[in-house]
């Protein structure tokens, strides 16, 4: 639990990075908002693109094994934003983040299942919550941080300033400010390195998975007879891109508003999905089940969202009640909204894997993948969110695509996670009138 817990913390550090990232690219390399959000896409396309072909990879040598290859690849993505930082070119950035991405692929496809198989199933959702706390945790410090060391003095790079400098100055601040990403990636990249040693001398034993074997892992078409890992993977990608719109389309919303902590705001996401992963691991089995703390959790993300879109965007009420008293900056109701969609986001991940998960013995690997697989929707989602805002709508309006897929969530809870039952006993049904 505690080497896996480092891992979730890696995981965290590295992905909840793109919120304070996005907008800083966003001036460095003159983006517009469509653009911006390629960031994002890059990043979590790597999972649609890469889960199955990397799941046989852990078929073949094991989970220990992938976690090694994973902080490898990583550390590789991380160094190659030196290159990208000197040469100030966007493209390269977008390469260093699809490595990236790639080797958190085999990273968490090789985690989560540890977490699931390591006690009974019924409270895998409060030991994922655990991780969650660690994962989002470094949420929470990573903005700050990176605020720190790399967007200090920022308004010297307003558009306003730039707008008034010769060509060629404006390219060398650009160029100046681009390179403020060496230090901290560097930095990245010789942890991840450390890490992957770290492992590779710990003490982790393979999991021990009901009936796995690397054929049967590697026969993915098997899972269409399992539709509550299909419909989870549906459910998880709209998850993922709900939960990424939160974190990573915060900072820019903010800059929208002219928030001068906008580069911080991700943390503020962060901090209630902590929050509600501290209530999972209270509340998860005891008071909640999995199911019920997934659908508490859909209706709550109906809630914020159109708490969001429809709220005044001029309003602090609600900040003034949840904020000031705790000494934390303020900030716009609908931002308030957007942060607190992390509370509302907490749970689903944790609930959806052992849901998902349950009875798929020998294909639980091959399951896993395509679980994971369902994180592409944090590369597709907020691509779109920037679409519709750079086609015209606004900022606020563009929130309107989180509706259906707390949704979707909400069906998953209540119906979907079961239809495999149903599925069954069709089939039986059908076995005995024949």
């Amino acid at each position: 639990m505690i080497l896996i817990g480092i891992l979730f913390f890696v995981f965290g550090f590295v992905t909840w990075l793109n919120g304070a990232l996005i907008p800083f690219l966003k001036i460095a390399c003159e983006l517009n908002e469509l653009q911006a959000y390629l960031v994002t896409f890059v990043f979590y396309i790597a999972y649609f693109v890469m889960a199955l072909p990397l799941s046989t990879l852990l078929a073949r040598f094991g989970y220990r094994a992938g976690l090694q290859l994973g902080l490898g690849v990583m550390a590789m993505g991380a160094a190659l934003f030196i290159p990208a930082a000197y040469s100030h070119s966007f493209a390269l950035f977008l390469l260093a983040l699809f490595v990236l991405g790639t080797g958190l692929t085999l990273l968490q496809t090789a985690a989560n299942p540890y977490i699931v198989v390591i006690g009974p199933r019924e409270s895998a959702a409060r030991r994922i919550s655990c991780m969650g706390v660690v994962n989002k945790g470094a949420g929470i410090l990573v903005p700050l941080v990176f605020s720190a060391w790399v967007l200090t003095g920022m308004e010297a790079y307003s558009e306003t300033a730039l707008a008034a400098m010769e060509v060629t100055a404006r390219a060398e601040a650009l160029q100046s400010l681009s390179a403020r990403l060496v230090g901290p990636y560097l930095a990245m990249a010789l942890v991840l390195v450390a890490l992957l040693f770290y492992v590779r001398l710990s003490p982790l034993p393979e999991p021990e998975l009901e009936g796995s074997g690397s054929g049967a892992a590697r026969d993915w078409r098997a899972l269409g007879q399992h539709p509550q890992v299909l419909l989870g993977a549906m459910t998880l990608f709209l998850y993922v891109g709900a939960e990424v719109i939160a974190g990573d389309s915060i900072g820019l919303y903010g800059q929208h508003l002219g928030l001068a902590n906008f580069g911080v705001l991700t943390s503020y996401t962060m901090s209630f999905m902590v929050v509600g992963y501290v209530l999972g691991i209270v509340a998860i089995p005891r008071w909640l089940s999995q199911r019920s703390a997934l659908a508490i959790s859909a209706m709550a993300g109906l809630v914020f969202a159109a708490g969001l879109i429809w709220g005044d965007e001029q309003s602090y009420g609600l900040a003034q009640i949840l904020l000031q008293p705790l000494g934390i900056t303020p900030v716009p109701d609908t931002v308030l909204c957007l942060a607190l969609l992390g509370l509302a986001n907490a749970l689903v991940w944790p609930a959806v894997w052992p849901l998902a998960l349950q009875g798929l013995g020998r294909f639980t690997a091959t399951a896993s993948a395509l679980l994971i697989m369902g994180i592409a929707g944090g590369a597709i989602l907020p691509l779109l969110y920037g679409a519709l805002v750079h086609q015209g709508l606004s900022h606020q309006g563009g929130y309107i695509i989180l509706l259906p897929c707390y949704a979707v969530i909400l069906f998953y809870a209540l119906k979907g996670h079961s239809i495999r039952t149903a599925h069954r006993q069709l089939q039986a049904d059908e076995g005995v009138r024949g």
